[in-house]
C-alpha cells in the first residue's frame, strides 16, 4: 500500500481496509471489557452473598455464644466487632468512589456493553480521582486515603488475631492480600502501586481492580469469624443452666419393645463424673428399657450426677411415666397422622428427599404414602420422595386404626432446586498465584452446606487472560491455558467463566449457573 503512484481505485481499497481494521480492533475492546464487566459483577454478587451470611448467620451465631458463655466468646465478640467497623469502613469508601467514578463517566450498569462501551473505556475518571490535576506522580488525597484504610485493615487484623493460633492464618493472609504498595525495590513497569492500578486505566479495569480489594476484605472477615466460631469442648459444656430431658413413649402396646432416654438439657457425648442412677449411660445419654411384658403404669424417676469443666459438681432429678396397655384396650382411635421431611420442610426437584412418617395406633408396615407428581419409594414408614414440576406437592398418608377405620391426612410440601454450585480453584473463588502455576490447576465445581450426596463434574469453561482472546477450555484442567499465561504481569486478573458442569445424584434438572473464578498473577 505504500510507495509507487496509486489509482483512485487502489486508494479506495486502501482506505477500506484501514476501517476495516479499526473496525475489528473496537470488536476486540468490546469483548475485553464485556469480560471485564463480566467479571466484575461476579466478585460483586460474591461479596454480597459473603457480606449476607456475616451478618445474617456468623455475627448472631456468635453473638448467641457469647450470651451463654461470655468467657470464651466475649473477648471474640468485641475482636469481630473491631474488624467489622474496620472492614466497613474500608469497604463503603471504596463504593462510594466507585459510585462517583461511575457518575462521572455517565456510566448506566444496565445498559448492555455496546451501549455504555463509551464509559466504561473512560480513562478520565480513575486517573482525575487518584492523581491531583491528572499528573502521575503527584496521587490525590483519595488514593492516600485508600492506601490508609487498606493498611489499616491489614495492621488491625495482624495486631488483634496474630497472637492466636485458631486465626493465624487470616492474619498471616491479611499480610499478603491486603497490601496498598509494591514491596520495597518492587517498581512494576517503573510504577508505584497506585500508578499501576489507576493511572490511565478505563473505567471498567478501576472498578474491577476495586471490586477485588472489596471482595478480599469481606472474605477476610468471614474466614476470621467462622474460625471464631470453631467449636471448643471445653468452652461451650458450661452448664449454668440445666434441664433433664427424658424423652420416651408415654404409652406402649403390650409386648412391644420400648427405650426411655435421659439426658442433659446441652448435650454432650462425654460428660466427667456422668452416671444417671436407674440407667445405663452410653454416650453421654442414660438409656432405661422397661419391661412391657405386662399392662400398667410404670414410673421411672432418679438423679442425674456429674461434674462441669471446673471440676464442680451438679445434681439434676428428673422423673417419666409409662402406661403399657393392651392394643385397643386404652389407645385411642385418632384422625391425626405425623409427617416429617428428614432433611428440611422442603423437597429438592430431582433427589430422592427421606421422609418419615406414622399414624397413631396404625401398623406401619400397612402404612402407605402417596403423592400427585412425584415418585414414591419405600415402606414401613421411610420413604423416599422425587418431586418433579411445579413449586408445590402434597403427600398424602393413609393406614388403618387398631379397629380397622381408614385413615388418611395430606400435608403440603414446598418443591425448590438445588442451590447453585461455586466455581473453585484450590476451594476458593478467589485466588493468587504465580503465573506459572495457574495451567497446573484444576477448576471443580462444589455445593457448599448441601446434605444431599450430589456432585459435580466440569467439563468446560472459558477463560480470558488481558490482552487475549477467550479461550474455550474442554474438561477441567487449566493446562491448555499455559500459552495465554505467558507474558502475564503481576496483578493481572484471569477471568474463567460460562462453567458447564454435569452432576451425579440429580435428574431430570437444568443445572443452575455456576459462578465463575478469578485468579490474580504474582
Amino acid at each position: 500500500m505504500a510507495g509507487g503512484k496509486q489509482t483512485p481505485r487502489q486508494k479506495m481499497i486502501n482506505l477500506m481496509y484501514l476501517v476495516f481494521i479499526a473496525m475489528l480492533a473496537m470488536q476486540i475492546d468490546q469483548e475485553i471489557i464485556r469480560s471485564y464487566k463480566d467479571t466484575n459483577q461476579s466478585l460483586t454478587d460474591t461479596r454480597l452473598t459473603v457480606q449476607d451470611k456475616n451478618d445474617k448467620i456468623f455475627k448472631k451465631t456468635l453473638e448467641a455464644k457469647a450470651a451463654s458463655s461470655p468467657e470464651t466468646y466475649g473477648p471474640l465478640l468485641e475482636q469481630y466487632k473491631g474488624l467489622e467497623v474496620k472492614t466497613n469502613e474500608l469497604v463503603n469508601f471504596i463504593e462510594d468512589l466507585k459510585t462517583k467514578m461511575s457518575t462521572e463517566a455517565e456510566y448506566n450498569p444496565t445498559l448492555a456493553v455496546e451501549e455504555s462501551f463509551t464509559a466504561l473505556n473512560n480513562t478520565e475518571p480513575a486517573t482525575s480521582n487518584f492523581f491531583k490535576d491528572g499528573d502521575e506522580k503527584n496521587p490525590s488525597k483519595t488514593a492516600t486515603d485508600l492506601q490508609a484504610k487498606i493498611n489499616g485493615l491489614r495492621d488491625f487484623i495482624v495486631s488483634t488475631f496474630g497472637a492466636n493460633p485458631q486465626l493465624k492464618d487470616v492474619a498471616d493472609r491479611a499480610k499478603k492480600t491486603l497490601v496498598a504498595d509494591f514491596p520495597k525495590g518492587d517498581k512494576r513497569a517503573n510504577k508505584g502501586w497506585i500508578q499501576y492500578k489507576f493511572y490511565n486505566q478505563p473505567l471498567v479495569a478501576a472498578l474491577s481492580n476495586l471490586e477485588v480489594i472489596q471482595s478480599e476484605a469481606r472474605n477476610l472477615q468471614s474466614d476470621a469469624i467462622t474460625s471464631m466460631l470453631q467449636e471448643k469442648v471445653d468452652a461451650d459444656i458450661k452448664f449454668d443452666a440445666y434441664e433433664a430431658l427424658v424423652s420416651g413413649p408415654s404409652s406402649v402396646m403390650k409386648g412391644e419393645p420400648a427405650q426411655i432416654k435421659v439426658a442433659i438439657g446441652t448435650f454432650a457425648s462425654s460428660v466427667p463424673g456422668l452416671s444417671i442412677t436407674g440407667a445405663q449411660v452410653v454416650n453421654g445419654q442414660g438409656v432405661i428399657t422397661p419391661n412391657t411384658g405386662s399392662t400398667g403404669t410404670q414410673e421411672f424417676k432418679g438423679t442425674i450426677t456429674f461434674k462441669d469443666k471446673n471440676g464442680k459438681d451438679h445434681s439434676l432429678p428428673y422423673a417419666h411415666t409409662l402406661n403399657v396397655v393392651s392394643g385397643s384396650e386404652a389407645l385411642k382411635e385418632q384422625s391425626g397422622a405425623i409427617l416429617a421431611a428428614d432433611k428440611m420442610n422442603v423437597l429438592y426437584r430431582g433427589l430422592a428427599n427421606p421422609v418419615s412418617g406414622s399414624i397413631l395406633g396404625a401398623d406401619l408396615s400397612a402404612t402407605t404414602l402417596s403423592a400427585a407428581g412425584a415418585s414414591v419409594s419405600g415402606s414401613s414408614g421411610k420413604w423416599n420422595v422425587t418431586p418433579g414440576a411445579g413449586n408445590e406437592v402434597t403427600l398424602t398418608i393413609a393406614g388403618k386404626s387398631p379397629s380397622g377405620k381408614p385413615i388418611s391426612q395430606p400435608f403440603k410440601f414446598r418443591i425448590k432446586n438445588i442451590p447453585p454450585p461455586r466455581g473453585e480453584i484450590r476451594g476458593k473463588s478467589y485466588d493468587v498465584m504465580p503465573a506459572n502455576m495457574i495451567s497446573k490447576q484444576t477448576l471443580t465445581a462444589t455445593l457448599k452446606d448441601f446434605d444431599f450426596p450430589v456432585s459435580f463434574n466440569v467439563v468446560s469453561f472459558k477463560v480470558k487472560v488481558p490482552g487475549k482472546a477467550v479461550m474455550t477450555v474442554n474438561g477441567n484442567s487449566l493446562a491448555p491455558v499455559e500459552p495465554l499465561t505467558k507474558g502475564l504481569r503481576s496483578g493481572d486478573n484471569i477471568a474463567i467463566f460460562d462453567v458447564q458442569a454435569t452432576a451425579q445424584g440429580l435428574s431430570g434438572v437444568v443445572l443452575p449457573n455456576i459462578s465463575g473464578v478469578v485468579i490474580s498473577a504474582l
